[in-house]
């Protein structure tokens, strides 16, 4: 019954070390997707702040580990080295640990975040001048796609450089609301209005980006509990297997 046990244990711990595997393998993916991607809202922070450049790089590095603790369990699991089952244990509970306390410090900090993220869109739209740069291409996709305008509304175009230095009536291009008649067909840089009524949407992105959160708030936090729980059980089953391997008493040798 004992070596049955164990046995299964032993196959259950192989299946947890394989979904790690594959695990580290999605977040190194996504801090991939996040350093390089140049067509989603990632990319306007990143290049306006190096506190996302310097997450991609933790999360690629956080995948990478993951995938060698999963090879590593795996290997312990296999051929029963105590060792390597004791480092497997102490790698998860020291990434269950920083998980933990990533998780509680953005709770409590979530104001400073979203203070944080409001000064980053406003320092782009401050400068934003539509000549193909990357954060302006970015910008322009998610107020076309998002139909929405600035941040918490048109009134944070008030304060764009080049708007402010020109006497006609410019507006975003990505901002125009196609149901106006006699619009610019242009989806990006800035477009010319014949009167000071904009044919803009009256929305800001910031209802837009939040409501998409909190549309996937639940898949988020179901993936980060599932995540935990895989964690936890990998430790409860590496801890019994390595109490269960027999470590052989060489003091009863025979000497010669």
């Amino acid at each position: 019954m004992g070596k049955g046990c164990m046995t299964a244990t032993k196959y259950f711990l192989f299946l947890f070390n394989l979904l790690f595997f594959i695990f580290g393998g999605l977040i190194m993916g996504f801090g991939i997707w996040v350093l390089l991607d140049t067509t989603s809202f990632m990319a306007v922070l990143q290049e306006s702040t190096t506190t996302f450049k310097v997450a991609s790089y933790i999360l690629i590095g956080v995948g990478a580990i993951t995938m060698s603790m999963g090879f590593f369990g795996f290997v312990g699991a296999v051929y029963e080295i105590r060792c390597l089952l004791g480092l497997y244990f102490t790698c998860l509970l020291l990434i269950l640990i920083a998980q933990v306390t990533a998780g509680v410090l953005m709770y409590f900090q979530q104001d400073q975040l979203k203070a944080e993220i409001s000064n980053i869109i406003n320092s782009t739209l401050v400068n934003y001048t539509g000549q193909n740069k990357t954060t302006d291409q970015t910008w322009d996709f998610i107020q076309k796609t998002m139909q929405c305008c600035g941040w918490t509304g048109p009134e944070n175009w008030s304060e764009n450089l080049v708007l402010n230095s020109s006497s006609r009536f410019l507006y975003s291009c990505s901002c125009r609301n196609d149901t106006w008649p006699g619009t610019s067909l242009a989806d990006s840089g800035l477009c010319e209005s014949l009167s000071a009524e904009l044919p803009v949407f009256e929305t800001g992105c910031k209802s837009s980006v939040e409501g998409w959160l909190h549309g996937n708030i639940g898949v988020i936090l179901g993936i980060c509990v599932t995540v935990a729980v895989v964690e936890l059980l990998g430790m409860i089953l590496s801890m019994c297997l390595c109490k269960s391997v027999v470590v052989e008493d060489y003091s009863k040798v025979p000497k010669y």
